[in-house]
């Protein structure tokens, strides 16, 4: 199955920070990527704006170098010199006044113009002044803000404003890149497409669920900016948030923008707050012949946590009853994502075998995206009823006919997305603040009290203390695999 290719309408798209990191390994492959797919026309514009001083042609080569390296496209593919031509360059001062008369004099009128910003935070504000200033953005004009958004309430707050100043909240679009997985997709699709999980999903039926992002990298080479902010920062106020949000949130009244959000927005705000015995926090030691946090962080006194797993209950008539459990770090055995719903297990057995019989919904968003469901059946062969799970395997790659070339990155998606006009898969700013506000208490916490994270060793499943964080539940966490 050749996934459908919808065309967006023609536009100019402007990449602050176009010479970046982000910019090289996802934004410009990922353009690359959708325009072979045929879909934005070959009148678009795109153009990188950065303080390096280089002309339209040196910028081309730049991203010739990117897309080959990073999208594993050969150097002498014709598309790309197809593409190459719809590449430009301005050289811009975000925070003076140079270059933007030049941005200006190549937007074109009729088209839709967006603007990603793909800079440090502490420039959001700067750029939205002068393309609101010298008349660069208009009404209908988009702009595209990576996280982190802020890194507290007060200063996600303060970005908000510093935004809604220039742009409308219709005009602002805060990415998530796991939002745009297919499989995370998907996951509303099963939910709400089907009838058969909804009646049983909710806490009569489920037992617990587990939402694990695991790497097996550590943090050498962004040390100093991750020691600054630390996995509940950087992951679970965002990402794993979302996800559990997807989880939890109640049938939207339609697959709109503001009805999903305001659902996702409904589960936020029903979070208890996590007390100190359900959480657990840990930093990575020397393993192998990878180094410590303390020595990837250059900071040998850090407190900073490479690793959380939380215990996080829903207030609400759906969940109560049924918790939540999210982990996330560095530096462990395998590099996987995954949400796993397991169910009750049946109120009674008519089989005395003593096998666990708990069903379980496994939704992988990394490696090998896919869900399987694992339900009992005989196991063949004769000498009685022996039972055996095994899981219905779905995986995406298989199930649609093709071998994952057809399925956008997120990347791509959520910038055609933008171009779209379409929402729902971007967060909005109450949503952002709700999310600081139940995280800022635990962080607090931890940078006022004087413990120190667990130590974990680099390669493993994390501290011992996060094990246990299930024992006293009489639940086991899911192997951290590939």
């Amino acid at each position: 199955m050749v996934s459908r290719v919808i065309p967006v309408d023609d536009f100019d798209l402007v990449i602050f920070g176009g010479t970046g990191d982000l910019a090289h390994r996802k934004i410009l492959p990922g353009l690359y990527r959708r325009f072979l797919a045929g879909q934005f026309p070959d009148t678009a514009r795109i153009i990188g704006a950065a303080r390096t001083k280089q002309d339209d042609a040196a910028f081309r080569e730049e991203v010739r170098g990117a897309v080959v390296k990073f999208g594993g496209v050969p150097e002498g593919d014709e598309n790309l010199t197809a593409f190459l031509n719809l590449i430009g360059y301005v050289a811009i001062d975000a925070s003076g006044e140079d270059g933007w008369q030049d941005l200006k004099s190549r937007m074109r009128s009729g088209v839709i113009h967006a603007f990603y910003f793909s800079v440090a935070p502490s420039l959001f504000g700067d750029i939205a002044q002068r393309l609101a200033g010298y008349g660069i953005a208009d009404a209908d004009s988009r702009i595209v803000v990576e996280k982190p958004f802020g890194r507290d309430l007060t200063t996600a707050r303060e970005l908000n404003a510093t935004l809604a100043r220039h742009f409308v909240e219709e005009q602002i679009y805060r990415i998530d890149h796991y939002l745009g997985k297919e499989t995370v997709q998907n996951l509303m699709a099963v939910r709400f497409a089907n009838i058969l999980f909804e009646p049983l999903w909710n806490a009569q039926y489920v037992d617990h669920v587990q939402i694990t992002v695991a790497e097996t990298v550590g943090v050498a080479g962004r040390g100093s900016y991750y020691d600054r902010s630390g996995a509940i920062r950087d992951m679970v106020q965002n990402h794993l948030m979302q996800l559990l949000c997807l989880i939890a949130m109640e049938p939207p009244y339609h697959f709109d923008p503001n009805a999903v959000r305001d659902e996702k927005l409904k589960v936020i705000r029903a979070l208890e707050p996590v007390g100190p015995d359900d959480i657990v926090r840990g930093q990575y030691q020397a393993g192998g012949e990878g180094a410590a946090y303390v020595t990837d962080a250059e900071n040998p006194d850090s407190r900073t946590e490479s690793y959380v797993a939380m215990k996080v209950r829903i207030a609400n008539w759906r969940w109560q009853g049924a918790p939540f459990y999210l982990r996330t770090g560095k530096k462990l055995r395998a590099r996987t994502s995954e949400i796993a719903i397991t169910f009750k297990e049946p109120p009674h057995s008519i089989f005395d075998d003593g096998v666990p019989r708990a069903n379980q919904l496994v939704i992988r968003l990394q490696p090998n995206e896919g869900m399987n469901l694992k339900v009992m059946i005989k196991e063949p062969g004769p000498g009685g009823m022996r039972l055996v799970q095994v899981p219905l395997d779905m995986t995406f790659a298989e199930a649609l006919g093709n071998d994952g070339a057809d399925v956008p990155d997120a990347y791509e998606r959520l910038i055609m997305d933008v171009i779209r006009g379409n929402q729902t898969l971007f967060m909005r700013g109450d949503e952002v603040e709700a999310a600081w506000a139940w995280t800022d208490p635990i962080i607090e916490a931890w940078e006022t009290g004087k413990t120190r994270p667990e130590p974990y060793d680099a390669g493993s499943s994390g501290p011992e203390e996060a094990l246990r964080l299930l024992h006293r539940d009489n639940r086991r966490w899911r192997e951290i695999r590939a």
